[in-house]
C-alpha cells in the first residue's frame, strides 16, 4: 500500500459508503468489509474487453445497456460487487447514472482468474450472491481451460448450467441472434506474449 492510499482495514461499511470511497481503494464489499479483489492480468482484460464488444454490438442497436468492470453493485445492505461485465435487455429496468447499482442486470459475466481463491469466489460466492440478487444470466469465462458456461436462474432460485462450449461459432440460449465466436476470442489471447 502507497503511503498517500486511504485504508479500509478494520472499518465497516454499507453499500452507499463503499460506493463513495474515492478510486485508489480497491475492493468489493463482502459483509461489510472491503476484500482485496483479483488482480487482473492481459488475458483476463483481453477477454473482458471481448465479450464487453461483442455484447455492446449485438444488444446496443435493440436499446440495451452493457456496463465494464467499475461498475458497482450493491446487492444487499452490506454487500458489493463489481462483475466483469453486465448487460441489460431491452424492456428491462435500467440502472442509474451514479451511485451503487441496485437494479439486478440481465447478465453478469466473471472471467475466472487463475488462483483458487478467485475461483471459489466466483463460482460459489458471487454465484450465490447474483442468484439471490436476481440476475437471470451468469456466465462464467475460464481462459485458461478455454470454456464458456452460461447459467439460467431457476424457479428455485439457483442456477441451472443451460450451455457450455469451448470452440467453434456458439448461440447461447436465451441470446436469440446473439453469435459468439470462441476460437476467435482464444486465437487473440494468443497473441500476448510469453508468461
Amino acid at each position: 500500500m502507497l503511503p498517500s492510499e486511504p485504508t479500509t482495514t478494520g472499518l465497516s461499511f454499507k453499500v452507499e459508503d463503499w460506493a463513495a470511497l474515492p478510486d485508489e481503494v480497491r475492493g468489493e464489499l463482502v459483509n461489510g468489509s472491503v476484500e482485496e479483489e483479483e488482480v487482473p492480468d492481459f488475458v483476463h482484460e483481453v477477454v473482458v474487453i471481448w465479450f464487453a464488444s461483442m455484447l455492446r454490438a449485438w444488444i446496443a442497436p435493440r436499446g440495451g445497456l452493457v456496463g465494464g468492470s467499475e461498475v458497482k453493485f450493491g446487492l444487499g445492505p452490506k454487500t458489493g460487487r463489481k462483475p466483469d461485465v453486465s448487460m441489460y435487455l431491452p424492456g428491462s429496468p435500467k440502472p442509474p447514472r451514479r451511485g451503487p447499482v441496485r437494479v439486478p442486470p440481465d447478465l453478469m459475466i466473471e472471467v475466472i482468474s487463475p488462483s483458487p481463491r478467485d475461483v471459489r469466489r466466483d463460482r460459489i460466492a458471487k454465484a450465490n450472491e447474483y442468484a439471490a440478487f436476481g440476475v437471470k444470466h451468469y456466465w462464467l469465462v475460464d481462459p485458461d481451460a478455454r470454456t464458456l458456461e452460461c447459467f439460467t436462474l431457476g424457479e428455485g432460485g439457483n442456477y441451472v448450467r443451460v450451455f457450455a462450449a469451448s470452440s467453434g461459432q456458439v448461440e447461447v440460449p436465451g441470446f436469440e441472434g446473439l453469435v459468439l465466436e470462441l476460437d476467435e476470442l482464444w486465437a487473440e489471447t494468443e497473441r500476448l506474449g510469453a508468461e
